[in-house]
C-alpha cells in the first residue's frame, strides 16, 4: 500500500474507533466505495494496536487502577476499587468474546460485510442512540458502575459484531439508557474497548503471523502510529465536547450516511 492509503486507513480507524459511528463499517466501506485494494488483516491488526495504545494512554489512571486490581482479583479478593473495576470489565467482555467466536467459526462475519447491512445498522442504531441520549437520566456516574450494568452493557456490546453498529456507540447507548451521564457513559464505553480490542487484535494476529515480512511490518508500524495519533485526537475532542454537547451530531452523521448507503445499495 502507498503511504497515502496507509494514512487514510489509519485516520479512519483512529477517528471512528471511539466515536459512535462504527470504525469497522467505515473500513469495509472504504474499498467498496472507492475501488481501492482492501488493507488486509496485517494493517487491521496494526491500526487496532494503535487505537489500543491511544485509549490506554488517555485513560491511563483508570487502566492502572484496573491492572492493579486484577492482581487482587486473581487472588480471589474484590476488596478494592481496582479489583471491582477489573471484575466489571471482565464480565462486560465475556459476552462479546463468546458471540464473536461463534460468528467467526460459522463464517457469519463475512456474510454481514455488505453495504446494505452497514446502511441499516448505521440508521437504526443511530436513532436508538438518539432515543437513549434524549430520554436517559443523567444521575449516575462511572464510579457507581455495578455488575448488573456491566453485564447489560456487555450484552449490548455483542451487537457491535454486526458491521456498522459501532462498539462505542452501542455501549454508550446502553449506558445512557441506564442513566449514566454523557461523559461517564463514554468513559465506561472506552474502558470496555480495551479488553475487546486486545482480544480481537490477538485473534487477528494469529491469521497474519505466517505472512510477516519487512515491508509489511514497516507499513504496519506506520499505520499503527497514525492510528494512535488520530485516536488520541478524536478521544480528546469527543470527551471535551461532551461537557456541553449531546450525541446528536453523531446521530445526524449516522442517519445521513445510513440513508445514503441504503439508497446506493438498493438503487
Amino acid at each position: 500500500m502507498t503511504l497515502f492509503q496507509l494514512l487514510i486507513v489509519a485516520m479512519i480507524q483512529g477517528v471512528t474507533e471511539f466515536l459512535p459511528v462504527s470504525s469497522s463499517g467505515h473500513l469495509i466501506l472504504l474499498p467498496a466505495l472507492t475501488g481501492t485494494q482492501d488493507q488486509g488483516l496485517a494493517i487491521d491488526v496494526a491500526v487496532h494496536v494503535g487505537t489500543l495504545i491511544a485509549v490506554t494512554l488517555y485513560f491511563w489512571r483508570d487502566v492502572r487502577v484496573a491492572v492493579r486490581g486484577t492482581g487482587r482479583l486473581i487472588r480471589g479478593k474484590v476488596d478494592t476499587q481496582g479489583a471491582f473495576l477489573a471484575l466489571c470489565l471482565i464480565l462486560a467482555t465475556i459476552p462479546a468474546l463468546v458471540v464473536g467466536l461463534v460468528i467467526k467459526m460459522t463464517g457469519l462475519d463475512e456474510a454481514m460485510r455488505s453495504v446494505a447491512v452497514i446502511g441499516w445498522t448505521m440508521l437504526i442504531f443511530g436513532l436508538v442512540l438518539y432515543w437513549a441520549d434524549k430520554t436517559g437520566d443523567t444521575t449516575r456516574t462511572a464510579d457507581r458502575w455495578t455488575l448488573r450494568d456491566a453485564a447489560m452493557m456487555g450484552l449490548a456490546q455483542c451487537l457491535a459484531l454486526i458491521p456498522g453498529t459501532s462498539r462505542s456507540g452501542i455501549t454508550i447507548t446502553a449506558a445512557r439508557a441506564l442513566g449514566y451521564e454523557r461523559q461517564d457513559a463514554a468513559r465506561l464505553a472506552m474502558l470496555m474497548s480495551i479488553p475487546v480490542i486486545l482480544a480481537s487484535g490477538a485473534v487477528l494476529s494469529l491469521d497474519v503471523i505466517g505472512d510477516a515480512n519487512w515491508p509489511l511490518m514497516r507499513d504496519a508500524a506506520i499505520a499503527a502510529a497514525f492510528a494512535c495519533i488520530a485516536a488520541l485526537a478524536a478521544l480528546t475532542l469527543m470527551m471535551r465536547l461532551l461537557r456541553t454537547v449531546s450525541f446528536t451530531p453523531y446521530v445526524i452523521y449516522r442517519v445521513v450516511l445510513g440513508l445514503g448507503l441504503l439508497f446506493w445499495a438498493y438503487s
